[in-house]
């Protein structure tokens, strides 16, 4: 301060011009503390968007069939097929998992179905499957022509095309698969999507 008083006192300049020069320098000061204190705290906060990934920790499941506890059952995300037939109780003396991948991830509110070993006739095995009584399920991945042809909205030629497509890619991992399935759409499925297990 001292400094400043000594440097102000040596200036040749007469007191008016020293009263002016203060005013200019103080006018100075006060515009640019306006300045800086207005742009230091906006009226208006910038939030930067929230993306909030959503992840499942756990999977709900509905396992039926020859298991010894049939029922809808919670699983960790990332489960498979035999962890849901574990929690069901494991399955029943007369249960054929055969036809199961039982290595399979499960998806939310995906269905298993266990069917029931087929009746030994004349020693040999039937490939069928026995169906309980009052159901008209279908396997995606192991029903013949003549079964989806039984289903509504299916005729000789769409069950040819499944079997095709089948065979070329595959066995179908979700029911929804079908609608890659030329001439196969979201109307088509609905008729008989109920009838269907993977």
């Amino acid at each position: 301060m001292e400094n400043l008083r000594i440097w102000w006192s040596e200036l040749h300049y007469t007191t008016n011009q020293k009263r002016s020069l203060a005013i200019i320098g103080l006018l100075v000061l006060a515009t640019s503390t306006f300045f800086i204190v207005k742009t230091s705290t906006p009226s208006e906060a910038i939030v930067a968007p929230l993306t909030v990934e959503v992840s499942l920790s756990e999977i709900i499941i509905d396992v039926e069939g020859e298991v010894e506890n049939p029922g809808v059952y919670r699983l960790p995300t990332g489960s498979r097929v035999f962890e849901a037939i574990k929690a069901a109780g494991g399955v029943t003396a007369n249960a054929d998992a055969s036809d199961l991948n039982q290595a399979r991830l499960l998806s939310d509110g995906e269905q298993i179905y266990l069917f029931a070993q087929s009746p030994k006739s004349s020693g040999s095995k039937s490939t069928s499957k026995v169906k309980p009584k009052g159901s008209a399920l279908v396997l995606l991945n192991r029903a013949t022509a003549k079964e989806f042809e039984a289903l509504d909205g299916i005729g000789p030629v769409l069950a040819s095309r499944i079997i095709s497509f089948r065979k070329a890619n595959g066995p179908f991992a979700t029911i929804e698969d079908l609608l890659k399935v030329p001439g196969i759409g979201t109307g088509t499925l609905s008729k008989f999507k109920s009838k269907l297990r993977v």
